[in-house]
């Protein structure tokens, strides 16, 4: 028999349970690039169509759009491009996400629930992976913001990044709260179809507030701040653009983003624990 004084002892504990948290999250995350970038459809999707929808309507408002104050001339292709990055963003966010209701088919996400690993090790993976696959898309396109008159300077640029890692955060965990919920891939673009997608319409992504009801509408809309918060980002050594295409203040835009992101965090902590292992199945 071995000495039981030779038998190396098993880490046990609430330190040992927080090394072995973080490192499920770090392997789920991984594992969301991973399964990402091998299917190519996604990425397609994720980068194509948004880049299709700048370069088509960017085009063909370009004789018709006029900012409604100050009389600023910005080319609508120019106007648009902060709405298509978060926009890339929002898109990046279903693909992943989508693949909570695929786990649940194939019996992946009952048999992490099962396991030792703390509930907010699944959490934080996904949504951080998803995160950090939307934040390098959006930073492919934002290259194509050399072609246009913005004005961002080293700060703007750095404060553009991280607004970005924000709301992309914001997104995933609004997509993880949906797809939790969802029991089919059928549901869930249905819901992008009437939630998602009309959010990002009235964020002022394509159109500044007007008045009356759309632009009280864009006021309550989440998606208005981090919109508007990139264009004050990439306007940073000309703000007065970004006031002419009715944004709000870069402080409030921060402010709501931050605040959302916070409350989509811990909503999709509170979504994960509320389903059982039998709901699941």
């Amino acid at each position: 028999m071995n000495d039981p004084a030779s038998v190396p002892a098993v880490e046990s504990g609430p330190e040992a349970g927080t090394a072995s948290g973080w490192l499920a999250a770090w392997s789920l995350g991984l594992r969301e690039w991973l399964r990402f970038v091998r299917q190519r459809n996604r990425v397609v999707g994720s980068l194509g169509q948004p880049l299709l929808f700048w370069l088509f309507f960017g085009e063909g408002f370009r004789e018709t759009f006029q900012l409604p104050q100050g009389g600023q001339q910005v080319p609508f292709r120019e106007f648009f491009f902060p709405g298509v990055l978060v926009l890339i963003l929002l898109f990046t966010a279903i693909f992943v996400t989508i693949s909570i209701i695929e786990d649940r088919r194939e019996g992946f996400l009952q048999a992490v629930l099962v396991s030792p690993v703390p509930n907010w090790a699944l959490v934080l993976g996904k949504l951080v992976g998803g995160t950090a696959i939307a934040l390098v898309g959006a930073l492919v396109f934002l290259l194509l913001g050399l072609t246009l008159n913005l004005q961002p300077g080293l700060w703007g640029l750095v404060g553009t990044v991280v607004f970005l890692f924000v709301s992309g955060l914001s997104l995933t965990g609004m997509g993880f709260i949906l797809a939790w919920r969802m029991d089919s891939t059928q549901g869930y673009h249905a819901v992008m179809s009437v939630v998602l997608f009309p959010m990002w319409l009235l964020s002022g992504a394509f159109f500044p507030p007007p008045p009356g009801v759309l632009g009280y509408l864009m006021l309550v809309n989440p998606m208005t701040y981090a919109v508007g918060g990139v264009r004050r980002m990439l306007y940073w050594n000309a703000p007065q653009l970004a006031a002419a295409s009715g944004d709000p203040p870069l402080w409030l835009c921060w402010a709501v983003t931050l605040g959302f992101c916070a409350a989509m965090i811990a909503l999709g902590a509170w979504v994960s624990r509320s389903r059982t292992q039998g709901d699941l199945r």
